[in-house]
């Protein structure tokens, strides 16, 4: 077995650092954070993206960083593209960009730690020519985990094993509101009303809910800063069977639903994007020939 390396050419590698590191801080298993990507390859490059992303971006540039402890790739064919809407969404331009989801879960109260690990491994990446750079990063966020609401409660998984579970199907829906005081409304209706109706009876097993956070200034050039920050809110809906079973009933109609609520003063808010997906196969090539 190999030795390991304590110190680099430099001197500045520090293996015993790790060590002190673990041994400070929160290290709950709560879900506290979410990156949550959604990218376009180029047309041509659909093959060659998704090995990369698969093979090495996935690992090296995701789950080998401290404190990202889940996640999972999902992927939308044209059927699923053409179900998205709305057709002006400010979200993604035109609606149908961004075929490939990724979802990753941070540890409560590591963010920081873990935004700086990403820059610094984003970096050396890029350096080593370990960047696949033919592709669009369409909504690409870090985000704070704001509330989870089940269907079943207790008896089903919660949202730490979400990006494990074998759900079926995957719906990113990002919502707008007025003003940061009309999101927090918004996010308090959604949780205590409107969700655990919308739930009963429905494929959707969880509803987890975001805020999006800005990016830090030092991030690489090729991912854009994040919009909305005080007034969107972010819903992954994970379903136990294929998004188009049942889309019209169940998800066709919440644009409508969300703008013909108004709050406490008479603030209203809408649906930027939703989009359904599927999982994913790892380590083959499915679905990539169903894009476009």
């Amino acid at each position: 077995m190999a030795e390991d390396v304590r110190t680099g050419p430099d001197g500045g590698t520090d293996v015993e650092a790790y060590g002190r590191l673990a041994a400070v801080g929160p290290y709950g298993v709560d879900v506290g954070h979410a990156l949550i990507t959604m990218v376009e390859p180029h047309a041509g490059h659909e093959y060659a993206y998704n090995r990369w992303y698969e093979d090495d971006h996935f690992i090296a540039g995701a789950m080998a960083m401290p404190w990202l402890y889940a996640g999972r790739r999902w992927v939308a064919t044209r059927p699923l593209l053409d179900l998205r809407y709305p057709a002006d969404s400010a979200v993604a331009r035109p609606v149908t960009a961004g075929c490939y989801l990724s979802l990753y879960w941070i540890t409560a109260g590591r963010y920081d730690a873990h935004m700086r690990w990403t820059v610094g491994i984003n970096k050396r990446l890029n350096r080593d020519a370990r960047v696949y750079h033919d592709r669009t990063h369409v909504f690409t966020a870090f985000q704070d985990r704001a509330a989870s609401v089940y269907r079943d409660g207790a008896a089903g998984p919660r949202d730490i094993h979400a990006l494990d579970h074998p759900y079926r199907g995957l719906v990113l829906e990002v919502l707008e509101a007025e003003s940061a005081e009309g999101r927090d409304e918004l996010l308090e209706w959604l949780r205590a009303r409107h969700l655990p109706k919308k739930l009963a009876g429905s494929p959707a097993a969880m509803v987890v809910i975001f805020t999006p956070t800005a990016l830090p200034l030092d991030r690489m050039s090729y991912v854009k800063q994040v919009e909305g920050v005080e007034t969107r809110l972010t819903l992954l809906w994970f379903l136990q069977q294929d998004p188009r079973e049942g889309w019209e009933e169940h998800f066709a109609g919440h644009a409508a639903e969300i703008a013909g609520r108004t709050d406490s003063v008479g603030r209203s808010a809408k649906v930027e994007f939703i989009a359904p997906f599927i999982p994913t196969i790892p380590g083959t090539d499915t679905y990539v020939d169903q894009l476009r």
